[in-house]
């Protein structure tokens, strides 16, 4: 089968990315002709504050890319749907509704001579804008069928359009393997914020919970999408300024597993979420997660054996769970309890899924 992925991949960075490279390694692995039409330019820069790219791999790129597509030139996105037009599967990788105008215009070229799914990272974003909901509505209803990660997101999609919905869970991308934490003399008496910071995640309630657990540090590495302002005010309102480590910008591959190391429990104090990578993360590093109930993450944390699981919202909920945490003997206990993700079993499910939209 001739499939086409149109998404972010290397130089491109983060989940998406990996997300999309890996999709199309799995895919050829299966015995499928596969290309990954990528973006030159991707989003304006005020539409996304952070690091758009980077200057090395993290790990390897795909060959059969073509980088071409810009969000500055329409007729490269009929091109695109052009070029297209002799492959069985389209597979249109939605992490934002800013792409849904060059989507639209690959369709106009495509001309329905493919097969289209509609690939939906977050079907709508977690801070929202007017435009986003009538953006993906006019998306969601011009393809073949959607893939979602998650029964709500199947939901949301659900109601945008009147195409079939699929749900496949996220299978991990993750860039690394194997690569477990060392470090000294357990317990460390330091946690772990990791990722882009925006306000669902949540860092606000863990500083606020922090607060309550005296003699433990924190540890914030990440892109802070609004900026530092807000977050130094709060450590100097909350007092934590001589326990907060604030590591801001994105962080390289090779410079994860240092941060794992020397830390007690990877927090992820969402408010919501829809598929995350990080609990993962934190278990292939060998680090027991700390999560709240929201999309799939209490279904990667098994509460009690390699993890603990928080209801959302609550900084005081959270500072209960972080007490148990460091109730004597439970790190360390939670720590023998992680193992490492076998990535294989979900990928067949979820490219079984996939290509259910044209066998």
């Amino acid at each position: 089968m001739k499939v086409a992925i149109v998404g972010p991949t290397y130089p491109y960075k983060g989940g998406g990315a990996h997300h999309t490279t890996e999709l199309a390694r799995r895919l050829r692995a299966e015995g499928h002709e596969v290309v990954i039409e990528s973006w030159r330019a991707q989003y304006p820069g005020f539409l996304y504050p952070g690091q758009q790219t980077i200057d090395a791999p993290e790990g390897e790129p795909y060959p059969d890319t073509r980088r071409e597509l810009d969000w500055r030139r329409p007729d490269g996105w009929i091109g695109c749907g052009r070029r297209l037009r002799g492959f069985d599967l389209v597979v249109l990788a939605v992490l934002s509704p800013v792409q849904v105008p060059a989507y639209l215009g690959i369709l106009y070229g495509l001309r329905r001579k493919a097969r289209v799914v509609a690939l939906c990272h977050n079907v709508l974003p977690h801070e929202r804008k007017p435009y986003d909901r009538p953006l993906m509505k006019a998306l969601l209803g011009r393809v073949d069928e959607v893939l979602v990660h998650s029964e709500e997101q199947a939901g949301m999609a659900r109601g945008l359009t009147s195409v079939p919905v699929r749900v496949a869970g996220l299978a991990p991308h993750l860039p690394t393997r194997d690569i477990r934490a060392s470090g000294g003399p357990e317990p460390y008496g330091r946690l772990l914020f990791f990722g882009i910071v925006r306000p669902y995640k949540g860092l606000d309630l863990l500083l606020r919970a922090l607060a309550q657990i005296p003699g433990v540090g924190l540890t914030v590495a990440g892109e802070f999408w609004g900026g530092l302002e807000g977050t130094k005010a709060l450590i100097a309102e909350l007092g934590l300024a001589d326990r907060v480590d604030l590591r801001p910008g994105y962080v390289a591959a090779q410079d994860v597993p240092g941060l794992f190391a020397e830390t007690d429990a990877l927090v992820l104090p969402y408010r919501s979420a829809t598929a995350s990578q990080n609990v993962w993360l934190g278990h292939e590093h060998g680090v027991p997660v700390i999560a709240t109930r929201v999309g799939a993450l209490a279904d990667n944390v098994n509460d009690g054996v390699d993890g603990l699981l928080v209801e959302p919202g609550s900084a005081g909920a959270l500072a209960e769970a972080l007490k148990r945490f460091y109730e004597p003997g439970t790190p360390a206990r939670l720590r023998s309890g992680v193992k490492a993700v076998d990535p294989d079993p979900f990928w067949a499910v979820y490219l079984g899924t996939l290509l259910a939209a044209v066998i």
